[in-house]
């Protein structure tokens, strides 16, 4: 994946579990574990905003891109 996801790090240097985060953001705890795992095949940009909202970050702490192209059809 071209995106890499450090949602995981993030939760740690703030001490809060994603339990707690999942409340507060308002998805499911599976649905933010697909996210943290970068398994996710996409994101609704209100749930970016909650998410750095309530970790007090920015998107750029969570979400870096690697460089590298991918494609659509790649697994």
């Amino acid at each position: 994946m071209a995106i890499k996801v450090y949602l995981e790090d993030v939760l740690k240097e703030r001490g809060m579990t994603s339990k707690e985060l999942s409340a507060l953001v308002g998805i499911t705890e599976a649905n933010l574990s697909i996210l943290r795992s970068g398994k996710a095949k996409g994101v609704r940009f209100g749930t970016i905003n909650r998410i750095c909202y309530f970790l007090g970050c920015d998107v750029g702490d969570i979400l870096k891109f690697d460089g590298n192209l991918e494609d659509d059809d790649e697994e």
